[in-house]
């Protein structure tokens, strides 16, 4: 399998009055043309991770690694310039909420058409023929109607739909989802999901799946990291996710009500200091120049 992305030791930090809080501290993985799940609970780095892959850490943040490697290009030695150029076109990411990441006064079809053009150019009727197909490949019936709405006539789960569209059109090599199917019904997910799966499929693109939801990684994703107070404390495969050995992973996992097993009372999370110690691996302090 041929590696997309390679980091090293990816480390993110913040200023407070108490000192420096480190928010993803020694996170080193490879992607492939994969799904890859990051899961952990809120506040434990996942969000942060995708943002400084795109080195999307602004000041007083401040991104360090030993390395970042897109397709063997050093993500750390690019100018703002030229990270611009990965950004969209080699790299997608897909955020949250599409209320807020969409533009409110700008209609769905010009949106998309301006992701395309920033990536590829091409005339104007070209530019819309190419966004009312990716519209239509994301499972949206009536993309001329879509392609004339605002985004606020758009449900939740359209709203996602238009977003991978967006994110999609410049064909990028990874797509890093961050949480796309938190807000919607069971329904509209399983669409979403076997959306994105067809389409990374298809393409061979690598996706970082970004969740807190281990059921749903467990069935969707290739591999799994779990991240605990900003650093990776598992992984393994997604199929062998209820065989994971960390304490924190099983207090995750016995604290999800299942229904092959009731009971009357779900486990709470116990917490242990030394989940929290930094990796023995220290972040070296000219990874990344200050932004």
């Amino acid at each position: 399998m041929k590696t997309l992305l390679d980091v090293e030791n990816l480390s993110v930090t913040f200023p407070t009055r108490s000192g420096s809080f480190e928010a993803v501290r020694g996170v080193s993985f490879s992607l492939g043309q994969e799904r890859l799940g990051i899961v952990g609970e809120s506040g434990s780095g996942k969000s942060l991770t995708g943002r400084a892959i795109l080195r999307l850490i602004r000041p007083p943040g401040k991104l360090q690694a030993t390395a970042m490697r897109l397709e063997g290009d050093d993500l750390l030695a690019m100018s703002d310039r030229q990270m611009r150029a990965v950004r969209g076109r080699r790299i997608s990411m897909v955020m949250q909420d599409p209320k807020f990441s969409l533009n409110p006064v700008m209609r769905v079809g010009e949106q998309i058409v301006e992701a395309y053009r920033q990536s590829s150019g091409g005339g104007r009727k070209e530019r819309k023929q190419r966004a009312l197909a990716m519209l239509e490949s994301v499972a949206i019936r009536d993309p001329e109607r879509v392609f004339n709405a605002y985004p606020h006539e758009m449900s939740g789960g359209m709203g996602q739909r238009i977003m991978i569209a967006m994110m999609l059109i410049p064909d990028p090599r990874i797509l890093i989802a961050d949480e796309p199917t938190s807000a919607l019904d069971v329904t509209v997910q399983m669409q979403v999901l076997n959306i994105m799966d067809k389409l990374v499929s298809e393409r061979g693109m690598g996706l970082i799946f970004i969740s807190h939801d281990l059921n749903l990684v467990s069935s969707f994703c290739d591999r799994v990291l779990i991240m605990y107070a900003g650093r990776v404390v598992e992984s393994c495969r997604a199929d062998q996710l209820y065989d994971a050995k960390h304490p924190y992973t099983r207090g995750l996992l016995n604290s999800l009500p299942r229904l092959d097993a009731p009971r009357d009372r779900l486990a709470v999370l116990k917490r242990d200091p030394s989940w929290r110690e930094p990796l023995a691996a220290q972040i070296p302090t000219s990874g990344m120049p200050d932004e």
